[in-house]
């Protein structure tokens, strides 16, 4: 449903859209601004408007089926477009405003050091840029124009983040806290939990008790009948006599034909179900009738059977520990309670300085390991935001961290190690630290957009555009 939206969005183009633009917009009604000959303005950014034939071929042009627009538009598809379209005549407006140019000889090089246009030994071949057009549904002008809208945004980016350079001290302390090495001590916490087998009846009505809302378990009552070609028409082909057939048994479920004048029809003999408990254990039909429950009456298709079923009732019972399963799904969940209760308690002391190093040795009793970590990206033992919550943290401080299997500990800073630098390696933290100051510029370049620019959207024109998808 939202695969071809999810698609779009990925693009580079889109993401572009979303990394700079974060723009409060206002709604009106059809005012006296939309008078007349403004009834088809959908937006306006100060003085100018964005009509809705504008959006429209936006919108055509976006690659997106007008079917996934029509499915998703309680899911603010329009909007979301719009804001689209907004961000780029916003981006358009600033390019002109610097008087940003991109001359024709500039564009030709980008096509001809284009990749895709080049044979194997590296030469540009107007027939792959020709090829490339046909298969895109793409004109030569249109092409050229878009990349040039690209080069232009582009070129604006560059241009609020021209100069950029990170100071030394910077780039130094990016690299020691990303390299440094970090000596940890910890305790696996997993033979503190109360453990499954200690899990007492008492403990598992207590639980109910306080959660029978929401463990009531859902029984269903329903009669089904299987239906092949060997029982409805005595053969084992698939042929048009038994698709009529089926297409009947549809027909009279429309018609509101009861279940049980339907099989007493096709002469198959029906199975009834009585407290149908769902369960992985159970067969493949019944679990299927569970998961269609919401629709009362229907036939569906599994394997080489057609299936007529019919809900008769379901209930909502409290969970039966006498049922093995329902009991060991509550150990279960009692045995998680228990795992969150005791972590929260430590990590509460944690948190309000009430957990010092005699409590962690007294906690430890021989239990205590060691290891060194040898990067902020050393996720050997950790898991990686565990590992980061580590480097964060200050030496002889405390904290709860987990692995990849979630088990959890609670660890103690011990010591960093500066390392020396690795010549090869700290020239991406040249760069790096130079990303963060030019994100960090283009994050006040979205605050000085907000008050550079007034942003508003026709509601009922959008309401429009909506009506026209249903």
């Amino acid at each position: 449903m939202l695969s071809s939206f999810r698609n779009f969005s990925k693009s580079k183009f889109a993401g572009l859209l979303v990394f700079i633009m974060i723009i409060p917009f206002v709604f009106w009604g059809m005012g006296s601004m939309f008078s007349s000959g403004n009834t088809n303005t959908i937006a306006k950014i100060n003085k100018e408007n964005i009509s809705t034939q504008e959006f429209i071929d936006y919108l055509n042009n976006s690659g997106i089926p007008q079917e996934t627009i029509r499915e998703n538009l309680s899911n603010n598809i329009i909007e979301e477009l719009l804001s689209g379209l907004v961000s780029t005549t916003l981006l358009d407006l600033e390019v002109k405003d610097y008087n940003i140019l991109i001359s024709e000889n500039t564009l030709l090089k980008k096509i001809k050091n284009n990749k895709n246009f080049h044979d194997e030994n590296g030469n540009f071949k107007r027939i792959k840029y020709e090829k490339f057009l046909l298969q895109n549904n793409q004109s030569a002008p249109a092409f050229e124009l878009r990349l040039r809208g690209r080069e232009l945004q582009k070129n604006l980016f560059d241009y609020i983040g021209a100069g950029t350079k990170s100071p030394d001290f910077l780039v130094n302390k990016l690299y020691e806290e990303e390299n440094k090495k970090l000596d940890i001590e910890f305790i696996n916490l997993k033979s503190f939990y109360k453990q499954k087998e200690n899990i007492t009846k008492k403990d598992l009505l207590e639980f109910i008790s306080e959660n029978k809302d929401q463990l009531k378990v859902e029984y269903v009552d329903f009669n089904y009948a299987i239906i092949n070609p060997k029982n409805l028409i005595g053969t084992d082909e698939f042929n048009q006599s038994f698709f009529d057939k089926i297409d009947q048994i549809e027909i009279d479920i429309s018609n509101d034909l009861n279940f049980e004048t339907i099989v007493s029809n096709l002469k198959i003999k029906p199975v009834s179900i009585k407290n149908f408990k769902y369960s992985r254990k159970k067969n493949e039909i019944e679990k299927k009738i569970f998961e269609l429950k919401n629709i009362n009456f229907d036939i569906f298709e599994i394997g080489d059977n057609y299936i007529l079923y019919k809900i008769n009732e379901i209930k909502q019972k409290e969970p039966d520990l006498n049922d093995e399963q329902t009991k060991e799904e509550i150990i279960e969940l009692v045995n998680q309670k228990n795992k969150f209760d005791y972590n929260k308690k430590l990590l509460d002391k944690i948190r309000n300085k009430q957990f010092n190093n005699d409590d962690f040795l007294k906690l430890g009793n021989n239990k205590i390991e060691s290891i060194k970590l040898n990067s902020i990206r050393d996720n050997k033992k950790f898991e990686i935001n565990a590992v980061e919550i580590l480097y964060s943290l200050p030496i002889n401080s405390f904290t709860l961290i987990n692995d990849e299997k979630n088990n959890i500990y609670v660890a103690k800073i011990k010591k960093f190690q500066n390392v020396p630098k690795d010549n090869e390696n700290f020239k991406e933290y040249i760069n790096k630290q130079n990303s963060n100051i030019k994100n960090t510029m283009l994050k006040s370049y979205d605050l000085f957009l907000n008050d550079k620019y007034n942003v508003v959207l026709n509601q009922k024109t959008i309401e429009r555009v909506k009506n026209f998808f249903q």
